[in-house]
């Protein structure tokens, strides 16, 4: 790992993301987004729009929005803010307030995205996240698409277009990010939900991260990083597969019997997600899958949908009420 007090390196910015166009940047007036928004500035990006979401999960949300805005117009960068309750939004889709807002901020990022017929933008996911992403995922089961964390460039689907989403920070610390914000004595906003141990990511970040380190006596980041590494690569194969080249509207039987477990699974994975069942895991997968053998001709899925084996065939279909 580099050490502390070097500056943030020189990022790998995607060829798609030219500095002579415009570009989103998704900023929440933390110290992350704060220092990316200045990188790309003091890099030639010119055309870059903030856009920032008030989750109104916090009294002091409101002055989070009006920093962005103060720090973006000091820059002479275009602020675009929006609001969302994410609370609200959470209750009736009986989602966790972690994925609920993430949902909101996809959703508001491809409103402006459309909107301002610009399709990219930049999120300053980091090193640091990425081994909580993988640790999350570890610990609920996932596969190896899950397993693999984020990608430093990804496409996110949503309203008809495809939003292209770039991380340059994947490869940094967090320790980096706070020397580059004080070696430039740059604002940000602290918050206080980052410490609240309700949420997951901070049980990890603050007290499972430090306990495998103390247990082993090193810091274990760079290593789970690695492997996230290892498995994105594997994964990058596994999706190049022909079989998995566009996942069917219907899955035939004798088709999903043929191929190696790992595929099968693969396959059922995007078939779920095409159908946009919520919350795809090994559970829904295996339910599935086992549709294949038994006697049984329905499995219920997340979001009132079932999948249904007719002769050959598997398809999605409403739950009866």
């Amino acid at each position: 790992m580099r050490r502390a007090n070097e500056p943030i390196p020189k990022l790998a910015i995607p060829e798609a993301f030219a500095p002579s166009e415009p570009q989103l940047v998704g900023v929440s007036g933390g110290r992350d987004s704060i220092a990316l928004l200045h990188w790309l500035h003091a890099h030639s990006f010119k055309k870059l729009i903030a856009v920032h979401l008030d989750h109104r999960l916090r009294a002091e949300s409101g002055e989070d929005a009006t920093f962005v805005r103060k720090f973006a117009d000091s820059l002479g960068v275009e602020c675009i803010t929006g609001s969302a309750d994410v609370a609200t939004f959470a209750s009736d889709e009986r989602l966790s307030i972690e994925t609920a807002a993430r949902r909101a901020r996809h959703e508001f990022f491809a409103r402006t995205a459309i909107e301002r017929v610009c399709p990219r933008i930049f999120l300053a996911h980091h090193a640091d996240d990425q081994v909580e992403t993988f640790l999350h995922n570890l610990l609920r089961g996932a596969g190896p698409s899950g397993l693999c964390g984020m990608s430093a460039i990804s496409t996110l689907e949503m309203h008809g277009t495809a939003l292209l989403v770039a991380r340059p920070l994947l490869g940094t610390w967090r320790e980096e990010i706070d020397a580059y914000i004080a070696r430039h004595k740059l604002p940000f906003r602290e918050d206080a939900s980052n410490a609240d141990p309700r949420f997951t990511r901070n049980r990890l970040r603050h007290a499972a991260i430090p306990a495998l380190t103390a247990a082993l006596g090193r810091d274990v980041r760079a290593a789970l990083l690695r492997t996230t590494e290892l498995l994105r690569a594997e994964d990058e194969f596994l999706s190049a597969q022909p079989e998995l080249r566009g996942a069917p509207d219907v899955l035939q039987v004798p088709l999903l019997r043929s191929l190696p477990l790992a595929l099968q699974r693969r396959l059922i994975h995007l078939w779920l997600q095409r159908h946009n069942v919520r919350t795809v895991g090994f559970a829904e997968v295996e339910s599935v899958r086992g549709l294949l053998d038994s006697h049984g001709a329905k499995v219920n899925l997340p979001g009132g949908l079932c999948a249904r084996r007719r002769e050959k065939h598997i398809f999605v279909a409403p739950q009866k009420k």
